[in-house]
């Protein structure tokens, strides 16, 4: 099943968030849950990084908390807000996608 992973920062947390993003990139990368798309949200301008987006994959809701509870960015405080929900995708139009 695909879950959405919606996380804003703290405002104040920008620099907190780029001395650890090593940290949150190698726990993304060992983690058994397959992230199939994820990167940061951004203002308008592209220049300020405001929170996160994941779209991952995973057998339930509970294991999906779990991922994002031993995330370094929350174990931080990073995040003033996460909202998770399930997900339905009907059209990819990425090249080579399965639909």
């Amino acid at each position: 099943m695909h879950w959405i992973i919606y996380a804003v920062d703290k405002p104040s947390m920008l620099p907190t968030r780029t001395a650890n993003v090593d940290k949150h990139r190698e726990y993304l990368a060992a983690h058994p849950i397959r992230t199939l798309i994820s990167g940061p949200l951004t203002d308008d301008a592209g220049t300020n990084m405001t929170g996160s987006f994941f779209l991952v994959e995973a057998d339930s809701r509970a294991e999906v908390e779990a991922f994002n509870r031993n995330d370094p960015f929350w174990s931080l405080g990073i995040w003033e807000s996460v909202d998770i929900h399930a997900f339905y995708k009907r059209v990819d139009d990425r090249a080579g996608a399965p639909q």
